[in-house]
C-alpha cells in the first residue's frame, strides 16, 4: 500500500517524466552536471502542505544521481557523472582532469537548477 505514496514523492520520476528538464540534461552537459550536483547531499521535500507537515522527504546517492542523469541523457552510466563536482582537485595527486567549466559540487544547487526544481513542485530542505 505504500507503493503509491513512493510514487507520489519520487522526485526521480518526476524528472524522468518532465519534458522540458529532459531536453536541458540531454542538450547542456552543464546542466545535467548541476543537476547532479544538486540531487548529491540534499534532501528535497515536496511543495505542498501534507508532504511537509509528514516530513516526507526524498534523497538518493551520488551514484543514485549519476544513474538518473545518464538516464535521461540515455547514454552512458553513473561513472560519467560520479564524482564530476571534485575532479581536478589537488587533494587527486593532480592526476584527474580539470573539471570542466561551469561544475559544481556535490551538493551545490545553482539558482536555475533551484528555480528548476521549484516549478517541479519540490524544494530543497536546508541543511
Amino acid at each position: 500500500m505504500e507503493q503509491p505514496a513512493r510514487k507520489l514523492f519520487n522526485l526521480e520520476l518526476e524528472l524522468k517524466s518532465t519534458h522540458w528538464i529532459n531536453e536541458k540534461v540531454k542538450s547542456n552537459k552543464i546542466y545535467a552536471q548541476n543537476l547532479y550536483a544538486a540531487l548529491c547531499n540534499n534532501q528535497f521535500v515536496k511543495n505542498s502542505v501534507w508532504p511537509v507537515l509528514k516530513d516526507e522527504r526524498w534523497s538518493c546517492t551520488w551514484r543514485y544521481a549519476g544513474e538518473i542523469v545518464a538516464d535521461i541523457r540515455e547514454e552512458g552510466d553513473y561513472l560519467d557523472w560520479y564524482c564530476t563536482g571534485i575532479r581536478g582537485s589537488h587533494d587527486m595527486g593532480g592526476s584527474a582532469p580539470e573539471p570542466e567549466e561551469g561544475y559544481v559540487g556535490e551538493g551545490y544547487v545553482t539558482d536555475k537548477i533551484k528555480s528548476d526544481l521549484f516549478k517541479l513542485g519540490w524544494i530543497i530542505l536546508p541543511e
